[in-house]
């Protein structure tokens, strides 16, 4: 049996795009509470599709073992912090 588990805490949002905002939000709150939060593990589903998941953060390695902390979406190059979105 593992000796990691994971939490799932469903959240309800009323479209994809604040979904992924929320979440992106709720992962960088957490991760500064505690070291063991993967914020690029974080997802985001429709209710009655959980089984459809879609990313929240980019993800892609970086040299020197850092990922990625934009929105999947992002279109500027990556980057180990995420920046001000403007809104």
């Amino acid at each position: 049996m593992s000796e990691r588990w994971v939490i799932h805490l469903p959240i309800t949002a009323p479209d994809l795009l604040r979904a992924r905002i929320f979440a992106r939000t709720a992962a960088r709150v957490l991760v500064r509470l505690n070291a063991r939060v993967e914020p690029g593990g974080v997802t985001v589903s429709a209710e009655d599709q959980q089984g459809v998941r879609h990313w929240v953060f980019c993800d892609r390695p970086l040299p020197g073992g850092a990922r990625c902390a934009l929105p999947t979406d992002h279109l500027s190059p990556c980057s180990s912090r995420a920046r001000p979105s403007g809104r």
